[in-house]
C-alpha cells in the first residue's frame, strides 16, 4: 500500500480512530529510535569510560559551579 493509499484510508476512519492510528505510529516511532540510541551508546560505552578527551570534564569539581550571568 502506498503513503497517498494510507492516508486516504486514514482520513477515511472516525476522529477518533485516527488518533489511535497517529498515537501507535508515533510510539512505534519513538521505540525504534529509542533501541537505536540504545546500541549506540552501548557501543561507544568503552570510548566514554577510557578515552581521556571524552572523560577531561568528569575530574572537575561542580560543587563550588556558579552560573555567570
Amino acid at each position: 500500500m502506498s503513503t497517498r493509499e494510507l492516508i486516504k484510508e486514514i482520513k477515511q476512519l472516525p476522529l477518533r480512530k485516527r488518533l489511535m492510528v497517529i498515537k501507535r505510529a508515533m510510539l512505534s516511532v519513538k521505540k525504534s529510535t529509542d533501541k537505536g540510541m540504545e546500541k549506540a551508546a552501548a557501543a561507544l560505552l568503552s570510548d566514554y569510560k577510557n578515552d581521556k578527551e571524552l572523560t577531561a570534564f568528569n575530574s572537575i569539581e561542580f560543587d563550588n559551579f556558579y552560573e555567570a550571568r
